[in-house]
């Protein structure tokens, strides 16, 4: 009967130890890149910041990124909030 109790609580205290592996803590995160890097506001193209004053007339940008492709992310601050918003070289939004 001993053994029989023995037993169990290997077995169960297994259970504990593999459980215990795949806990959420010990998994690893992974954070998608988008590659682009932050450029000052007044480096981004005219046709970029008119897109901005025509369509977001009461936004500022606030941050501006660039990524190889002369795709541009733009963190716009609308009363108080932040949006961010894609555009290409020519001003067109795009959808990322």
């Amino acid at each position: 009967m001993k053994k029989v109790v023995i037993a169990a609580a290997l077995v169960f205290g297994s259970f504990s130890l593999i459980t215990a592996t795949n806990s959420p803590l010990n998994n690893t995160i992974e954070v998608a890149q988008d590659n682009f890097k932050e450029i000052a506001v007044s480096d981004l193209p005219i046709a970029v910041t008119d897109a901005v004053a025509a369509d977001f007339s009461e936004a500022t940008i606030a941050k501006a990124y660039v990524n190889d492709a002369k795709e541009y992310k733009l963190i716009l601050s609308i009363d108080g909030d932040f949006k961010t918003i894609y555009a290409n070289e020519s001003g067109e939004w795009i959808n990322m």
